[in-house]
Parts: C-alpha cells; structure tokens; sequence
C-alpha cells in the first residue's frame, strides 16, 4: 500500500467527504492528530499509513469521544480505503484514550481548521500539542515518534509542560525515569532536571 502524502491525504479526505454528501449524512468534525496533522500543517515533511482521529467536534467547539465512529462515516471510509487502495483502518480513533484521559489545556484554541466540504470539516492538532502527545509516544514506543519531536524543536519550557502533562495520564515512578532517560538521551538534560 502507497504511503499518505499531503496530496493522497486531501485526495482521501476529499472523497470521503463527498461520499459522505451522497449518503446524506450529517456535518462531521474530526479532530485529527499524529502524522497527517504534521503532513497537513507543514511541520514535518514525512508520509503515514493512516489518520488518526483523537475526538470530534460537535456544537459550539465542544470536543467528544470519537470512539465508535458512526456508521454513515465508517461506511464512507472503507469505500474510500477500496477506492485509494488505502488501508481498511486509514481513518481511525486509535488515539481516543488521549481525548478519554484529558487533553493539555488550551487544546480547542490550538486547532487549525480545514474545510474540506458540507459534510466535513477537519481540525488539525497544533505544535505545542503535537509536542505532548509526541514526547509520551516517545517514553511509551520510541522509533519514529522520537524522530518527529525532534523535528518539531520544542524548547526546554514547552517539554517540561509537555512532561507534566503526561506523568498526569501515566502516574507510574517507572514512567518518570523513562521519561527523564528520553531527554537526556535527546539532549534535553535541562527539561529533565527540571520535572
């Protein structure tokens, strides 16, 4: 299976949207994390195999769980995962938990919205978001995750909150000593002295 780029993400989302028009469904907001955010807004040039949605918007910018997508929705992407030759799960609520445990604070005001159609908006994750969920991606599975939060260049002040956020969602004694390794590792000792 290809690879998502920026042009094969709004081609999927594009598509979905309007298959999501033919079946009459009603207006969605999905608020999307992890590396098609990054593709999308331009702060890391890398490709995905999927999006991943962490919650959805509803109302007067008021988030809710994603988790399950509803039918009308799911429907339209398999279609759209058939058609592309996108994996079944290319659209996904993988990340839910995050949105289920709390979300930093000023996360809503953070988004950057796109308008894809009538039947769909997107929201895009922000930096200093990308920098929390990145950095306990990082502690909790390493790899590629270590690789875009140094592409991000978060400073020692943005890693420190992003480093109390997550000993929030892991309380663990084990967590912290991972996570102060990471950033020594990373070249952080200073963020790390400091949590």
């Amino acid at each position: 299976m290809k690879p998502i780029d920026e042009e094969r993400l709004y081609q999927a989302l594009k598509l979905l949207e309007e298959l999501l028009g033919i079946a009459h469904a009603p207006h969605f907001e999905l608020v999307i994390c992890g590396g098609s955010a990054l593709i999308a807004t331009g702060l890391v040039r890398r490709t995905t195999r999927d999006v991943d949605v962490v919650a959805m918007l509803k109302g007067d910018m008021e988030l809710a769980d994603p988790e399950p997508f509803p039918a009308i929705l799911e429907q339209a992407a398999r279609k759209v995962a058939a058609s592309l030759g996108l994996p079944h799960d290319w659209l996904n609520c993988g990340p839910c938990d995050l949105f289920r445990m709390g979300l930093p604070e000023g996360f809503v005001g953070r988004l950057e919205k796109h308008g894809i159609g009538p039947c769909l908006t997107v929201h895009f994750i922000g930096r200093l978001d990308q920098i929390h969920f990145k950095l306990y991606a990082s502690v909790d599975r390493g790899g590629y995750h270590i690789d875009d939060l140094l592409a991000l260049h978060p400073a020692d002040e943005e890693l420190v909150a992003a480093a109390q956020w997550s000993m929030s969602h892991d309380v663990s004694e084990g967590y912290v000593l991972l996570l102060k390794e990471l950033l020594r590792r990373i070249g952080y000792g200073n963020a790390a002295e400091r949590i």
